[in-house]
């Protein structure tokens, strides 16, 4: 059989957060008895939900059952997008998490239960454990001979030592280089994993912390490691099923992970790399990380759809599968059958139901000062009073637009602080949904391809 290859690369990447609808969530603001605190990690009200997705944290956590659908239904912005971004954040990195909208699955370049079978393969991972041998130890001089004449390699000489031991270690050109691309110096606490010959600075010795002033105030001090220079440690990388599959698919495999062209995988790829995953687990080399699946808007999913997700749900390895929607008894997409949240009555009797309520005017309130705070705008109570009855009488998104719509006419002012007359013009400039509904009753006539009057003619011809 062929030998099955996974890539695990760790590089450090400066991150750069932008304000989004859910970035100020932080996870689902429980406490240890998994109770919902009023007001926790960017979440607000919605307790019986949040408690609910609490429990399946805690049986994603353990890992221990597969197969698992949740539905999470709910009136339009009621928090159901949240609370599924707050189980992701509450998850962590470690284990996988995928999301997409139903949607996506149609304007994919590939079939419908393809695109689903990656979307499932991309929320289970394996958890690979494998020993290096790793040099740890603090740099106590580095000495490179630079030759006059450039003809000649450069050579170095770099001396480590724990709190038992120092040697001296010869360097090459290769090693040379790395260090002054990590820029290790005197008094450097390092890493060396000795198969690839790569440098981690793990941070300044404790020695050197009078030198503090000279170094700035980000700069991290560690313990001179004790016992030997070279260790056996054990590393572990948590990669997808799907990570592997596409880079065991073809030739150039893991330059199609980052251009997003993975194309279909045959099912003999798949079943190799699941089989290998089998001898890994027995021979206790890897683990499976049973993720989660989100699926947005579900209900434009079609009977095909359903019908692979019933069968998805049955297999061992399938992650816990979360979806949403906010529908109520309308069509499934593609036939005249009517059905609740429009999802066949079959696949919603697999599905644990989590109901989401409006929120009251207190917590709109509370949302409004969350985000208020994470858009960076200061606004008077009187503002956020009219705010919150803003969204209690329109909606909880379109009082949410409104925050840098008006702080963006108080800075026009140059005022600091945005005020009553702020969001009033910013109400008046950007209408809700209702008015434009009236609105366009009103001057109905004055559109193009107007169906409402088409309609009402229609009615009075059959009355004649």
């Amino acid at each position: 059989m062929a030998e099955v290859r996974v890539n695990a690369e760790i590089k450090d990447l400066t991150r750069i957060e932008r304000i989004g609808a859910h970035s100020h969530i932080r996870g689902l603001g429980l406490d240890d008895a998994l109770e919902a605190r009023a007001v926790s990690q960017g979440m607000v009200g919605q307790a019986p939900a949040r408690k609910a997705a609490g429990v399946i944290l805690q049986m994603i956590k353990e890992g221990k059952i597969a197969g698992r659908a949740v539905l999470l239904a709910g009136q339009p912005g009621t928090g159901k997008t949240a609370i599924a971004m707050g189980m992701a954040k509450a998850l962590g990195e470690a284990t996988p998490f995928a999301m997409m909208a139903a949607s996506e699955i149609f304007s994919l370049e590939m079939s419908k239960t393809e695109a689903l079978t990656q979307a499932f393969r991309k929320a289970i991972g394996v958890r690979i454990k494998e020993e290096t041998e790793i040099i740890e130890g603090e740099v106590v001089e580095i000495e490179i001979d630079r030759p006059a004449s450039g003809n000649t390699a450069k050579t170095g000489k770099l001396t480590l030592k724990t709190t038992e031991m120092e040697t001296i270690y010869d360097l090459g050109v290769k090693m040379i280089e790395s260090m002054q691309k990590e820029k290790v110096q005197a008094g450097d606490v390092v890493a060396i994993d000795k198969a690839s010959g790569r440098i981690t600075k793990l941070g300044r010795s404790f020695a050197r912390s009078r030198d503090y002033d000279a170094m700035g105030p980000s700069t991290k001090f560690v313990q001179c490691p004790e016992g030997e220079l070279q260790k056996r440690k054990e590393v572990v990388h948590v990669v997808t099923l799907h990570e592997i599959d596409v880079i065991n698919s073809r030739t150039q495999g893991f330059l199609a992970l980052f251009a997003g062209d993975t194309g279909e995988i045959r099912q003999e790829v798949r079943e190799q790399i699941d089989s290998k995953v089998a001898e890994w687990r027995e021979e206790g080399k890897a683990d499976i990380v049973p993720g989660v699946l989100f699926i947005d808007e579900v209900h434009m999913l079609d009977m095909e759809c359903f019908s692979f997700l019933n069968r998805a749900l049955e297999n061992d390895m399938s992650p816990i599968l979360v979806v949403a929607t906010n529908r109520g008894i309308t069509k499934i997409r593609g036939t005249n059958y009517r059905s609740p949240h429009g999802i066949p009555i079959d696949l919603l009797d697999r599905l644990l139901i989590i109901s989401t309520q409006p929120y009251s005017e207190k917590e709109l309130r509370l949302i409004l000062d969350i985000r208020c705070e994470e858009e960076d705008v200061e606004m008077t109570d009187d503002g956020k009073e009219l705010l919150t009855k803003i969204g209690k009488e329109t909606s909880l998104r379109y009082a949410i637009h409104l925050i840098t719509a008006a702080f963006l006419i108080a800075q026009k002012r140059k005022s600091a602080e945005v005020e009553i007359d702020d969001i009033g013009k910013a109400y008046t400039l950007f209408i809700d949904v209702r008015r434009s509904i009236q609105f366009m009753t009103e001057y109905q006539d004055q559109y193009m391809f107007n169906e409402v009057q088409e309609d009402a003619d229609m009615n009075g011809v059959d009355e004649q």
